[in-house]
């Protein structure tokens, strides 16, 4: 038998703000049998069609060193460029530009609490990549 994960748990500061920053950038919402509230040691996202669940966990300790797990984010309706724009406004900060000349490459940020995660090529952007480089 195997297994399936059930959700992904995100150690916080603040489960509650981290939620909701987490469920803008992502276009996800809270269950609505079980909404979020500030007061909440544990608050859960959930995408439209619910097959992904993100839990955040209020710990007392902050984030002291580098994720040794994160969250790669495809952009499904605009540009890698335009989506990197919409999250650093969202207040995401820049962690490291690994985007190359020739347009591949992907962009680490980080979310309000320091946990890394990475902006990677639209599937539209990677599709035509490769066809420009097909047999090459």
């Amino acid at each position: 038998m195997t297994c399936r994960i059930s959700h992904t748990s995100i150690d916080a500061r603040d489960a509650y703000a981290q939620s909701v920053w987490w469920a803008d950038l992502l276009g996800y919402t809270e269950d609505p049998d079980d909404p979020n509230a500030p007061d909440h040691d544990e608050c859960l996202i959930m995408s439209p069609d619910r097959t992904v669940q993100v839990l955040f966990i209020e710990v007392p300790e902050a984030k002291s060193v580098k994720n040794r797990i994160h969250f790669d984010l495809r952009p499904t309706d605009r540009s890698q460029a335009e989506e990197i724009k919409r999250v650093l406004a969202l207040g995401a900060t820049e962690v490291t530009d690994l985007r190359k000349p020739d347009g591949t490459g992907w962009m680490v940020l980080a979310d309000p609490e320091g946990n890394e995660f990475c902006i990677l090529l639209s599937d539209a952007e990677r599709e035509a990549y490769l066809a420009a480089h097909a047999g090459s």
